[in-house]
Formats: structure tokens, sequence, C-alpha cells
């Protein structure tokens, strides 16, 4: 069977499993828990960080030869699916141009598991606590900026503030809790290595959360674009900002919950089994392993509690705004950021 090809004389071969393409739209229901899942682990698959130049531009040529309908014979709906997916990994949508491979999102596991790792093993020496809690923030705050809503520029010097807002607080939380555990002279040293795996998450959450607060905050002062279904503009919202931000703010906080609290969980359980007793080399790759199972886990369904492009209704807009709004327009969108 086949489809037209954005209202014109083109044809699309259709793909089990693959429906009818729509430029610029989710292959999933948006509008679901679910179907945001299973979005977001397309957005975070790795096998996009393998493709070159010259397929980006052989899946944008494709996407361009939609919306002509010229597209080439053969074309089936799966090519354009992961034409868009490509697409949508390696480029921004505000501005267009390429991610920096370690902060796409499709990079946040493979480039993020050894930081988490190296946040999660017992350090001797608080050095090691501050270079990692550093190292952490350094990637989140990049990943940040790399995945910001951009539809407004942003002076840089308002990122450099977060970043160092972020990593002061992260060390400092860190570092605090790793000196009070170390001066409980009353705890047994099994129960201070057990609770010391666990110091991570509290500096690791509210650091996150406070990253991208602060990274972003400019959005609150100068709002974000908004528009219709069909990509076009209306106007710039400090509402539909504050949205974004703290619902990306949220996403934040909970992300590092079950990457720092099941890793610790399942290498204390598998530490008091044979196995690990009886060959100590593979305490790490295992330990790698299970914090790379946990952040692949837990990434997407952090980035799925709220959608990339939200919608607002016009009525929540400024005053100004709304008077701009078509009627019978019943809702909006922007970009959420991720």
């Amino acid at each position: 069977s086949t489809e037209s090809s954005s209202g014109t004389s083109g044809q699309v071969l259709s793909v089990p499993g693959y429906p009818p393409f729509e430029l610029g739209k989710s292959r999933f229901d948006q509008s679901v828990f679910s179907g945001r899942l299973r979005h977001f682990f397309n957005v975070i698959d790795p096998r996009t960080l393998l493709v070159n130049d010259s397929g980006l531009q052989r899946s944008v040529q494709l996407l361009e030869a939609f919306k002509t309908g010229a597209v080439p014979p053969g074309t089936t709906t799966r090519d354009l699916w992961e034409a868009q997916k490509v697409k949508d990994a390696i480029l921004h949508p505000d501005t267009g141009k390429k991610i920096y491979r370690p902060f796409r999102m499709s990079g946040f596991v493979p480039y993020g598991t050894p930081i988490v790792v190296g946040l999660l093993l017992p350090h001797s020496r608080l050095w090691h606590t501050v270079f990692w809690q550093w190292l952490n923030q350094s990637h989140n705050a990049a990943v940040n900026y790399a995945n910001r809503n951009a539809s407004k520029e942003t002076p840089v010097s308002r990122f450099l503030t977060g970043y160092v807002g972020a990593v002061s607080a992260a060390v400092s939380i860190a570092v605090g809790l790793t000196v009070v555990i170390r001066k409980a002279n009353t705890l047994p040293p099994a129960t201070k290595m057990l609770i010391q795996k666990f110091v991570p998450l509290p500096a690791v959450s509210t650091a996150s959360t406070l990253n991208v607060l602060l990274m972003r905050n400019s959005e609150l002062s100068e709002g974000i674009e908004v528009f219709d279904e069909n990509r076009q503009v209306v106007g710039t919202s400090k509402v539909a900002a504050k949205r974004a931000l703290f619902d990306t703010a949220k996403t934040r906080a909970i992300l590092p919950v079950p990457l720092l609290l099941i890793p610790p969980l399942v290498m204390t359980f598998l530490e008091k089994r044979s196995f690990l007793r009886q060959f100590p080399r593979l305490h790490l790759p295992v330990h790698a392993l299970v914090v790379t199972a946990a952040f692949g886990g837990a990434l997407p369904v952090a980035i799925a509690l709220f959608p990339q492009v939200s919608a607002i209704a016009p009525k929540d807009l400024e005053p100004e705004l709304q008077a701009t709004v078509a009627a019978g327009c019943k809702e909006l969108y922007y970009n959420k950021g991720l």
C-alpha cells in the first residue's frame, strides 16, 4: 500500500509497524506516558552516534524531498521515520546546528556511564570526591546547554554562573556528607562504607536541579517562543518558559534517584556472593554493567515524564499574546528542551 507524501503526488510505501509519516511529529503517541517512553528510547538510541556527516545529509535531503513530494522511488515509511530520528538526534531543533556527540541525548548514557561509575566508587581521599562531582556537573552543564531551548540568544556569562553554582553545590554537599560520615565514630566501619555509597545521590540530585535552574534562568526573564501546529511562531512567552524550565528541573531531580540508588543496592548484594569474592578483578566491570543498565533504563523514564514539545492553552498565556492567537486555536506549543 502507499500513502501520499505531504499532500502531494509523491508516494511513500507503507511498512508494518511504522505509521504514516508526519514531518516534525513523533512516531509514537506523545499524549500518553507509554508513547513518550517509546519515543525517548528512540531518542537515546546510541546507534545514531555512529552516523557520519554523509548519513546525516542523506537523512536531511530525504526529509526535504518529502516536503516537496519528490521522494525517491521505493521510499518507505520506515525510511522517513529513521531519517527524522537521525536528524533529531544530531541537530538542535531550534538552531539546526550539530550537537557534539558527548552532549547529545543519545550520548548521555555512553559518555555519562564512566562518570557515574567514578561517582559510586569508594573514595579514600576527598579530592577524588571533588573531582568526580566536578566532572559530572561539567558534563550535565554541557548537556543542558546543548539541549536547551535556543529560540532566544542567551549570554554565555549566564551559563557560566549556572555552571559555577551547580559545581559548588555538588562539591559542597558531597564533601560535607563525606566528612560527617568519617567523623561519626560510633558507626562501625562496614556501616560507614555502606552509607558512603549513597553520598552521591543527594549531592547529584540537588546540583542537577540547580544546574538547570541556573543555566536556563534567562528564559524566565526573556521568555521562549510559542508556535501553532504548523510551527508558525505566535510570540514569546514567559509563562511557557516557566513551565518548560520547571518541568525540566523536575526531570533532572528524579533522574539521579534510580541511577545512584539501584547500583549501590545491587552491588552490596553481589559483593556478598562468592562469585565476586573469588574474582575480585571483575568487581569494576560488573559495577559498570549495573550502572549502564540503570542509566539506560532511568534516562528515558525520567525524560518521558513531560513531552519535549509541550502544549499550552492560549488562555494560559500573557494577555498580549492571547490577542494575537487566531480564533478557534485551542493549543499552542513550545520546545521544553531536554
